[in-house]
């Protein structure tokens, strides 16, 4: 599949939600292909562009755990990792809930990437961009409508 249907980030749920991926993921860092995936999951939060969470074995990188942690209200507490492939080293580019809350149990085994820290990553045929920020790891793709939360004065709305 090469398009995605329209979807306004202001109907994403909240909480939120959590649903399979239909298309294929794939993530590239240091000229070498560190992701590829037919069996993602995808977090949906209003506001939010969606998080992809790949399964681990889906995962073809070098992770090394990297220091701190962050605590999400929803999927409880996550753990950091570099992301080493080819000549690059990317700090803290990926995270994992090794034991999310109940609701988001099958999120375990899986992690997730910041789209900026990596050379290309894409949602079937469509390159995405990195939301907006620092802090929020979802990825932009342009179907997307509304306003998507991470740029300055838009962190705790």
């Amino acid at each position: 599949m090469t398009d995605l249907p329209r979807e306004d980030v202001q109907s994403y749920p909240r909480p939120p939600a959590l649903e399979p991926v239909a298309q294929r993921i794939v993530i590239d860092l240091g000229g070498v292909r560190v992701a590829d995936s037919v069996g993602a999951l995808r977090v949906l939060e209003t506001h939010h562009a969606p998080t992809y969470y790949l399964p681990h074995a889906d995962v073809h990188a070098a992770l090394r755990p990297a220091s701190g942690s962050s605590f999400c209200e929803w999927k409880g507490a996550a753990r950091y990792f570099d992301v080493i492939a080819g000549a690059a080293t990317a700090p803290r580019a990926a995270w994992s809930y090794e034991h999310p809350t109940p609701r988001f149990a099958p999120l375990a085994g899986y992690l997730a990437f910041y789209a900026g820290s990596m050379d290309a990553a894409w949602v079937g045929a469509l390159r995405v961009i990195a939301q907006p920020g620092d802090f929020y790891g979802g990825w932009v793709t342009p179907n997307l409508d509304g306003r998507i939360k991470g740029a300055p004065g838009t962190r705790h709305w």
